[in-house]
């Protein structure tokens, strides 16, 4: 329903936000919704609740540090939806807690489960047999002793600076002194992250159940031959997570990044700590840390069980399990090369798109390693955010600048968590003769760009690939993104124009098809959004349906609003943070905001505008972010056969019926899962697009 007259609203209204950090908490229940789905695997149940402890210990060591260092330096920012900093650190901890209490009610149904399944986690060495305990014992004489130290605190010995989400038992003994009179100590055993978290134990026979037995519990009973002539009072294990954002003053350290960066990741391990995990009934040593550390009570998180539940990740790789998981199909392969033709002659007669997972990556891989050894290829030049390990691409443009060709890499170091990963590649490209760019001051290279520039018939051919998610072939098997491959040369004009820009530092300028963040992309956003806005006005056809990650810059917001105002349907797909208010009368009633959270990460970026029936297509490397649009190099560009278009409306029919992963969210903030009726036949988007 359209209002009219036309509501005005006003950008620091806080009632049509929600706010950015609850938001995503709001996010990560719904990927722990998928661990207590009975509907799924076990495994794979127990692999979503591993991600949610993942994401949670993230999410603390970037968003939650900063807005405690605010509470800490008196600073209380407002959020769009006017919070303030303390209101918005209580609320988030309140939500947490539950988060927790969920989580731990879940891993209790999914061990019970596993154990039906003769897979079982010992947690009480009293439910050891007699030679369960010597091979244990065995195990920590021949494996273990040598690596532990036992740290006592005391006056002389004063706390230790324990590193990031590392697993620790934390000990009180007593022991009687020389007067009689009862000493009482505090000491900390780092469990060792160079071993397995989980020992199995032996069975006699294969019929016989699985079972695993945690490392610190192994310690816990070795903890006479730490502390000799000591009396254990109690013991509780804890891991504290620690403020790991990093923040470097580019303009001070042009010179020298990669140095900075390397120091910077020395110091990660070490920022403050913002939370402290520990066993339930820790009582004093739970006080004794919380002083410590220096931290509040709202930052103490009581855990029931095991702590670290991403260490249970270890489960997945278990043989004879394939029952317990997905079945994932295999993915077709990439565009068809036909006999007599050239991967290059296919590109240039046709633009290819190809839909990840369920078409492979290999394709990209293909197309480097054919230009690595191709005698006609001259130059590459490509931007790397996030690579795997097992990725064979930075050894073809290592083969390719041996080959003698032009190779230049646009290296981001400051990939958030990949900047070891990716120091690591760049040295190791430099090794092998490629141009290595170490970023640009004050912006992360988060577009996906592969330029290759080859001669044919005395001429210059270029070829690009473009695509939503990273140059990682191992994220490419769970991540839903879309790759382009083209010659269409106002693309690869743009594309090449853009590599120019970035590794000589350059002003950016207006492009022809491609629109760039930190410059254009954003004002291109408004302009399109407005145009739907205008569409409408004029009884024309106007329709918007993005697909993003996340959507929190205020102002594409307020454009969609409007654009809701004046009639424009508007179907968004966010996996994760939205701050936008659906379903507010008169304002954002022509706007439906839905969720997919399944096997699949979906990761692609689709901009759809219907243009009064001349629909333009956009992928973009960018969700509709402030940090997209001005922090980063981004890049948005057209799909521009019809045929492909044709797909990605494809694609966002089967995103925008689904009746099974998709959760819709209410104007109050909560998500609401669909579900299928003898109505409405199930929908599930990531199944069954794999035929599309």
């Amino acid at each position: 329903m359209t209002a009219s007259p036309i509501e005005k609203i006003e950008l620091g209204n806080p009632n049509i936000f929600f706010n950015r950090e609850l938001s995503w908490i709001d996010f990560n229940f719904r990927v722990l919704a998928e661990a207590q789905d009975k509907m799924n695997p076990l495994l794979e149940r127990l692999k979503f609740l591993c991600i949610t402890e993942s994401n949670l210990d993230e999410f603390f060591m970037v968003r939650v540090a900063g807005l405690i260092n605010l509470k800490k330096a008196g600073v209380e920012e407002k959020s769009l939806d006017g919070k303030r900093t303390s209101e918005v650190l209580t609320e988030l901890f309140q939500k947490v807690t539950n988060m927790v209490s969920e989580q731990y009610t879940c891993l209790d149904d999914i061990l019970n489960e596993l154990k039906q399944n003769d897979i079982l986690i010992v947690q009480d060495p009293a439910d050891l047999a007699g030679d369960d305990i010597q091979f244990v014992k065995d195990y920590y004489k021949r494996e273990v002793s040598s690596i532990l130290t036992p740290l006592a605190i005391d006056p002389s010995h004063p706390f230790p600076h324990i590193l990031n989400r590392t697993l620790n038992l934390g000990i009180t003994l007593f022991s009687d002194d020389d007067k009689n009179k009862v000493k009482e100590l505090f000491a900390i055993v780092q469990v060792p992250s160079v071993l397995p978290r989980f020992l199995q134990l032996p069975r006699a026979n294969e019929s016989e159940a699985r079972r695993f037995f945690p490392l610190e519990e192994i310690i816990k009973l070795h903890l006479s031959d730490l502390f000799y002539g000591m009396n254990v009072k109690q013991i509780h294990t804890f891991k504290i997570v620690r403020d790991a954002d990093i923040s470097i003053n580019e303009e001070q350290n042009i010179g020298d990044l990669l140095t900075t960066m390397k120091n910077e990741l020395k110091n990660r391990m070490w920022g403050d700590a913002i939370r402290l995990d520990v066993h339930s009934g820790a009582g004093h040593i739970r006080d004794i840390l919380r002083d410590l550390l220096e931290l509040d009570d709202y930052q103490v998180m009581e855990i029931p069980t095991l702590l670290s539940l991403s260490d249970l990740m270890f489960f997945q790789s278990l043989k004879k399990t394939s029952h317990l998981k997905f079945s994932y199909p295999v993915p077709k392969s990439g565009f068809a090369v036909r006999k007599g033709e050239s991967i290059f002659s296919e590109i240039r007669k046709n633009d290819q798109l190809l839909h990840h997972p369920y078409e492979s990556f290999k394709s990209i891989e293909d197309m480097l390693k054919i230009a690595s050894a191709d005698p006609k290829v001259l130059a590459i030049k490509m931007t790397l955010y996030r690579t795997s390990g097992d990725s064979p691409i930075v050894q073809y443009l290592g083969e390719a600048a041996e080959n003698g060709k032009q190779v230049t890499v646009l290296v981001e170091l400051k990939a958030r968590f990949d900047e070891e990963r990716n120091i690591r590649w760049a040295k190791k490209l430099e090794d092998s003769g490629v141009h290595v760019v170490y970023g640009v001051v004050g912006l992360k290279i988060h577009c996906k760009m592969l330029l290759i520039v080859r001669r044919e018939d005395d001429k210059l051919n270029r070829y690009v690939h473009l695509g939503t998610g990273n140059y990682n072939s191992t994220t490419a098997r769970f991540y839903t993104d879309l790759s382009l491959f083209t010659a269409n040369p106002e693309i690869t004009e743009d594309a090449a124009i853009l590599f120019n820009t970035i590794t000589s530092s350059g002003k950016m300028p207006r492009l022809s098809k491609i629109h760039a963040a930190p410059t254009f992309l954003k004002e291109e956003f408004i302009r399109l959004i407005e145009r739907e806005s205008k569409n409408a006005l004029e009884k024309r056809d106007a329709r918007i349906i993005f697909k993003m990650n996340s959507l929190v810059d205020p102002d594409i917001i307020m454009k969609l609003y409007e654009a809701s105002q004046v009639g424009v349907k508007v179907d968004l797909i966010i996996r994760g943070i939205c701050c936008l208010r659906p379903g507010i009368p008169g304002v954002s009633d022509n706007i439906n905001v839905r969720s997919i959270i399944g096997r699949y990460l979906e990761h692609s970026r689709i901009y759809y505008f219907q243009n009064a029936g001349k629909s333009e297509v956009y992928l973009a490397s960018a969700d509709c972010m402030p940090r997209n649009f001005q922090r980063r190099i981004e890049v948005m560009f057209p799909i521009l056969a019809e045929k492909h278009k044709k797909r990605i409306n494809k694609i966002f029919d089967y995103l925008l019926r689904d009746n099974t992963q998709a959760r819709i969210l209410n104007s109050d903030g909560s998500y609401t899962r669909l579900m299928p009726d003898d109505d409405d036949p199930a929908v599930n988007s990531q199944i069954d697009l794999v035929e599309v």
